[in-house]
């Protein structure tokens, strides 16, 4: 089933989210679920925050990153061919490498892109879908789209790591965003006015 994304200004997309519990009601559904939302949200990555869980579960897939690159682009990253993982209870370990610059975006905040700076690799713990534990090291596009969605499950935003200055100048477009103000091709759950 697709679900509607969490808003901008909607207090779930806040919070730190909880630990999942192996007894968690119906958790394949809402893995599956959240892939079929991200998909058809154009996503690459999705936190159950953004679907109004605050539960520590996200999903990525950055191999599609991948796909759609032109061939000139081919071997830039170091990550291809990107992998397509369900991360429960996550916790990042060690951040490495020089921190590097990529222009993110966010399915919580449509039509808004900004230049953030994040650390080459992550190594992370977590349970996969079948609650085995995971202990990997992620580079490049990948470990970006994993540190975006981990934001999600602790209360944070890519917009959290841009400038003051960047922040008040997108404040218009992210008061609309709140207000439902603003066009996307899936379906979104506004904050209660």
């Amino acid at each position: 089933m697709i679900l509607p994304i969490v808003a901008y200004g909607h207090p779930v997309l806040r919070q730190v989210a909880a630990d999942i519990t192996p007894d968690y009601p119906q958790l394949d559904k809402l893995i599956e679920d959240m892939w079929e939302t991200m998909y058809a949200s154009s996503g690459v990555g999705l936190a159950a925050p953004q679907i109004n869980r605050s539960i520590r579960l996200f999903v990525v897939d950055s191999a599609q990153i991948f796909e759609n690159q032109d061939d000139d682009e081919k071997g830039r990253y170091p990550d291809e061919p990107g992998v397509k993982r369900v991360f429960i209870n996550a916790r990042i370990q060690e951040l490495t490498g020089d921190t590097w610059a990529y222009n993110e975006g966010c399915l919580s905040i449509p039509k808004v892109r900004e230049d953030v700076m994040r650390h080459q690799a992550v190594r992370i713990t977590y349970l996969d879908e079948t609650l085995q534990p995971r202990d990997e090291t992620f580079h490049g596009i990948t470990a970006r789209v994993i540190l975006h969605e981990y934001d999600h499950i602790d209360g944070r935003l890519f917009i959290d790591h841009i400038s003051l200055l960047k922040r008040k100048l997108l404040r218009k477009k992210l008061d609309e965003i709140t207000k439902g103000r603003v066009r996307t091709d899936y379906r979104m759950l506004y904050p209660k006015s």
